[in-house]
């Protein structure tokens, strides 16, 4: 049976480096794939260049606010795209009224509990997105296999060995691996195989 996945990245939208930097390496750390950046226009330029599984979002970003990214992202790419303001500047009730008004589905307040929002951030894209094939049943038996042994620690060539296949095999297999689960690093693919429950663990 299928799971709800996300599709495309986790966009993440702060000015501030550290914050943006904090956030970006939760969610990678969590098996996502992220694109991070500090303006509302550097915002809409990745939205519509990959189209975002989920949108985090400050609300001071110069001149074009989170209020209007949140807006704009609305009438470009539909209501089903999940959108979270994570503020530090606007904490009072009636900001997080305002936010919820213009659109957006959510609205965590700076500092947060890190479990809090990687779990609030999930279910508003569980619900958002189709159910799709899960990753046992994206991946061929032999990319599996393989990806399998990487998230126990082998590498490339103790894989070949222990397959009977050339490195450069395992190599191509590994590109599939990446290319169907939509991520840039064996890191990331090893991530979403623990948080999917596909390596055994003693």
């Amino acid at each position: 049976m299928g799971v709800a996945t996300n599709v495309g990245p986790v966009l993440i939208v702060d000015p501030d480096d550290d914050a943006r930097r904090a956030t970006t390496g939760l969610f990678e750390q969590a098996g996502f794939v992220v694109t991070a950046v500090s303006s509302g226009e550097e915002a809409l330029e990745a939205a519509r260049t990959h189209p975002p599984s989920v949108v985090i979002l400050e609300i001071p970003l110069g001149p074009f606010s989170g209020y209007e990214v949140c807006r704009t992202l609305r009438e470009a790419l539909g209501t089903e795209l999940p959108i979270v303001f994570l503020t530090g500047a606007r904490t009072e009730p009636y900001d997080r009224v305002a936010g919820l008004l213009v659109g957006a589905d959510d609205y965590v307040v700076k500092p947060y509990a890190a479990d809090e929002l990687l779990t609030r951030a999930r279910r508003l894209m569980e619900r958002a997105r189709p159910i799709v094939p899960s990753v046992a049943e994206r991946l061929t038996k032999r990319e599996l296999e393989i990806l399998q042994l990487l998230a126990q620690g082998l590498t490339q060539k103790q894989i070949a060995a222990q397959l009977y296949i050339s490195p450069k095999t395992v190599g191509t297999h590994i590109e599939h691996i990446l290319a169907k689960l939509g991520v840039r690093s064996r890191a990331q693919a090893v991530a979403i195989a623990f948080r999917e429950d596909l390596v055994e663990t003693s």
